[in-house]
């Protein structure tokens, strides 16, 4: 009674088995269009739910993605039997070695840095060296780029 509800007779089989008769009956090579699904369920089934093509569209993506259709050239179609089964995207994952038995492991470590022990005490303060003052450092020259000389003053006409 809950699907009489939804709009969809309960008379009806399931939309993944209306769709594989449809698919079945149609006997296209290239496969069968939406429209022409559509059509053929229409066709068989007298009126459909309010909602049929949303409800199509739905159920031939679920079956596109499981794998239980191919989709080429805006038709759907079966797989052959002699088909590599569908992969997923990316590559496929290592195959792992299984662990002996009794081995435990600990859980992962969380991503990002640890958070700090808000009970720990404060770390101490690195004490500063006062064997050079800050401006020089260890090779003797001071940091950065070297002052301009500035001119001396003329005495006499002639520069110093």
């Amino acid at each position: 009674m809950a699907t009489e509800e939804l709009g969809k007779p309960s008379s009806l089989p399931p939309y993944p088995q209306m769709i594989m008769e449809a698919i079945d009956a149609l006997k296209q090579a290239e496969g069968a269009s939406k429209t022409s699904i559509s059509k053929f369920m229409e066709s068989k089934y007298g009126e459909m739910a309010a909602g049929h093509a949303d409800l199509l569209t739905a159920h031939l993506t679920a079956m596109k993605d499981g794998g239980e259709l191919l989709f080429i050239k805006n038709n759907y179609l079966k797989p052959s039997s002699d088909a590599p089964p569908k992969r997923g995207r990316g590559r496929p994952p290592k195959p792992k070695d299984p662990m002996p038995a009794g081995v435990v492991l600990a859980p992962p470590r969380p991503r990002g840095r640890p958070k700090k022990d808000p009970n720990a005490p404060p770390a101490p303060k690195k004490p500063k060296t006062s064997a050079a003052p800050p401006t020089i450092s260890k090779t003797g020259r001071p940091r950065g780029r070297p002052r301009k000389v500035q001119p001396q003053p003329l005495q006499n006409g002639v520069e110093a």
